[in-house]
């Protein structure tokens, strides 16, 4: 039962970031017009109402059953690793998981009913305007983030690991206590 309840939270987290994301865009569509811009934060943070038929970055436009067939297969993918991973894992890895498909979903949702996602988040760095975005990246990004810092811990562990035990088990180091042998 305990194992359960453990799944659902990291399901719950995907829900939790496809309805923000959700409702943010719908919030978006009703109170800003295509193009319209709300300044924030002066021109680092402004909100600007877009409709991506594309990617990430505009590519790939109007690719809708491309990009439906490929999340398809990556949510899939993702189910099925949260439910291999999750026991012996952390809390990272899951959450990670669990960002990335509630992210996922979110786009999918609005490029299966609308063939394209609303993208609002626009942040300026000097000259240079990062490409608009949407609360679900917002979510892949950092799931994935996650995802990429619990494979550099593990691998950091596993390195440590090697170097206490070695190749044989033993413990090898400085603090290694001789003991004679006995023949018997």
């Amino acid at each position: 039962m305990r194992r359960k309840i453990g799944i659902l939270w990291f399901y719950l987290i995907a829900l939790v970031a496809f309805a923000t994301d959700q409702i943010a865009k719908k919030w978006i569509e009703r109170t800003l017009n295509p193009g319209d811009r709300v300044e924030v934060l002066g021109d680092f943070f402004v909100l600007t109402l877009i409709r991506n038929s594309g990617a990430a970055f505009g590519i790939l436009q109007r690719q809708t059953v491309f990009f439906l067939t490929i999340t398809v297969i990556v949510v899939a993918g993702i189910v099925w690793y949260l439910h291999r991973s999750y026991r012996s894992s952390g809390f990272m890895l899951p959450t990670g998981l669990a960002l990335i498909l509630g992210g996922a979903v979110g786009n999918f949702v609005d490029r299966a009913l609308y063939g394209e996602v609303v993208d609002f988040l626009q942040f300026t760095f000097g000259k240079y305007v990062f490409p608009i975005f949407n609360l679900a990246d917002t979510a892949i990004v950092t799931g994935v983030g996650l995802v990429l810092l619990d494979a550099l811990l593990a691998m950091r562990r596993e390195s440590g690991e090697e170097q206490v035990h070695g190749e044989t088990g033993r413990e090898d180091g400085p603090d290694r206590e001789e003991r004679p042998q006995l023949d018997g």
